[in-house]
């Protein structure tokens, strides 16, 4: 019998990062089954309620107090897991205790400081709190002369346009809200890996597509001077592109920056426009990737047009070094077709937005449409039926699946439940992933997913048929995860792994039309 249990903390805030690794830690407790961390917003209190964690709203709940919840095998267990962490909260600042599962390793704090008290030489302030909270911050430091980067989502869109607004004025950079990933003079912030540094600088409104990017930079032999990320409205008609023509505008006046590249899904068309008419005046090389865009004005524009993120890494470099790189070869399939008759169904399950929809790009040319719960096409999107329509990408790092959990980056225990369910799904005949390493991603990505994909196996093998699955890791040999362990741990698995997210893509298909 399950036993469900949950505490208050009164006016105890807590940023999100925190949160969501107090979460994992809980879930890891001895006999705990499920588990949240949240702040007391409406919202939270309603994911935990449809969860199971909390039978109802907690009476004078605030957004300002933070719930944590457990389900646990025994009363015990529940009561002991949530002591532990109500220790984590008053923990040694930096530090948790002794007996979680990261063995005390540095843990994320919050402080109650002034913006007045950093030093001068702290130039850049990087802000991960709740979406009600992150605007205040953000002003609080613009006004105490700070860049900022804006990790926080769920803030309104005016407050973002205000925020940039204000940046601009005052000859500072917001970037941001939903800024995942940025590298400035090689510090790598939110969701990044360890890189050499280089002659190439970046503005991206993707967090996953820069990293995919500055990886394969890494990996062609360059490197990275800056990488500069917007937040993913940046480029929409609302916010027109502010942080990213400010970037531009930075990188085109930075000496250490020898050429430019710019990333994102299709901008809005006027945006678009100004974005291109700064490219069209630019001194120094300029690489643009709009995925599924328009190359025509890009190409007016004069700059290097590429269609994928690893062709915009491959042109990156070799206008960087002048010299030629070769493009990324096929991945070697197996040969067994997953059944005789029909093709066989492929489902994506991504970590990363950005990487999902290159990759529906390169499954369409080749399979048709792809269904999605954010798609290429709003004719595509999943059925709130949970069926899988046809041929299907999910990006897992998506709202609907985060809210109230932890990103499929920084705990992939789910999206390896999702693996077996799609496993279990006899049209399934390929199953597609993304494996994201670097710092802020979970220590060991690919070994999480590997008891998932070995029972998948099983799970196909009972129905007599072959289950393929193609993956691509994003990462590099100096990351936390090294790359070249996470690949070796995946093809002892049978998992055909692709050097890029593109060519993954690629693979995947080739295995369904065999």
């Amino acid at each position: 019998m399950t036993v469900i249990r949950h505490i208050l903390v009164p006016n105890s805030y807590h940023d999100s990062v925190f949160l969501m690794e107090l979460s994992r830690g809980l879930g890891e407790r001895p006999g705990v089954e499920a588990a949240g961390v949240m702040m007391g917003t409406p919202a939270n209190v309603a994911v935990l309620v449809e969860s199971g964690l909390l039978a109802e709203r907690p009476e004078g709940v605030s957004p300002a107090d933070l719930v944590i919840a457990a389900a646990a095998g025994t009363d015990v267990e529940a009561a002991e897991a949530l002591e532990w962490a109500t220790r984590s909260l008053t923990a040694p600042a930096g530090r948790t205790p002794p007996d979680s599962p990261s063995g005390g390793a540095p843990a994320p704090r919050v402080g109650r400081w002034q913006w007045r008290e950093l030093p001068e030489s702290a130039r850049l302030a990087l802000i991960s709190t709740p979406g009600p909270y992150a605007a205040a911050e953000a002003w609080k430091a613009l006004r105490a002369g700070r860049h900022v980067a804006l990790f926080s989502d769920h803030v309104p869109v005016e407050d973002e346009v205000a925020l940039k607004q204000a940046a601009r004025d005052r000859g500072l950079l917001v970037m941001g809200p939903e800024c995942g990933t940025a590298i400035i003079g090689g510090v790598p912030l939110g969701f990044a890996n360890r890189l050499r540094r280089g002659p190439i600088g970046l503005v991206a409104a993707s967090g996953s597509g820069l990293q995919e990017v500055t990886c394969l930079i890494d990996r062609f032999g360059s490197g990275v001077s800056h990488a500069i990320g917007t937040g993913g409205r940046d480029l929409s008609a609302a916010v027109g592109g502010l942080t990213m023509q400010q970037g531009i505008d930075l990188l085109l006046g930075d000496e250490a920056t020898r050429m430019l590249v710019l990333l994102s899904k299709p901008p809005d068309p006027q945006v678009a426009a100004s974005v291109l008419r700064r490219v069209a005046h630019a001194r120094k090389p300029v690489v643009v990737c709009f995925l599924g865009g328009d190359p025509e004005p890009i190409e007016a524009a004069g700059a290097s047009v590429a269609r994928t993120l690893e062709e915009a890494a491959r042109l990156a470099v070799e206008l960087a070094t002048q010299r030629p790189i070769p493009a990324i070869s096929a991945a070697e399939v197996p040969e067994t077709p997953v059944r005789q008759g029909e093709p066989p169904l492929l489902c994506g399950l991504f970590a990363g937005g950005t990487l999902a929809y290159e990759a529906m790009l390169v499954l369409r040319a080749a399979l048709g449409p792809i269904w999605s719960n954010a798609p290429l096409d709003s004719d595509h999107r999943l059925p709130e039926t949970g069926q899988l329509p046809g041929h299907t990408c999910l990006d897992l790092g998506a709202e609907e699946f985060t809210a109230g959990q932890p990103h499929p980056m920084i705990d992939g225990a789910r999206r390896a439940a999702r693996l077996l369910d799609v496993a279990a799904d006899p049209r399934v005949g390929v199953i597609l992933l993304d494996v994201i390493l670097g710092l802020g991603s979970e220590p060991d990505p690919a070994g999480t997913l590997l008891p998932a994909i070995a029972q998948a196996r099983q799970i196909a093998g009972r129905g007599e048929r072959t289950l393929h699955v193609v993956a691509s890791v994003t990462g590099t040999a100096d990351d936390p995860q090294p790359y070249a362990a996470q690949v070796e741990k995946l093809t002892k698995e049978r998992v055909v792994v692709a050097e890029s997210n593109a060519a993954a893509a690629r693979a995947a298909a080739a295995l369904v039309m065999a």
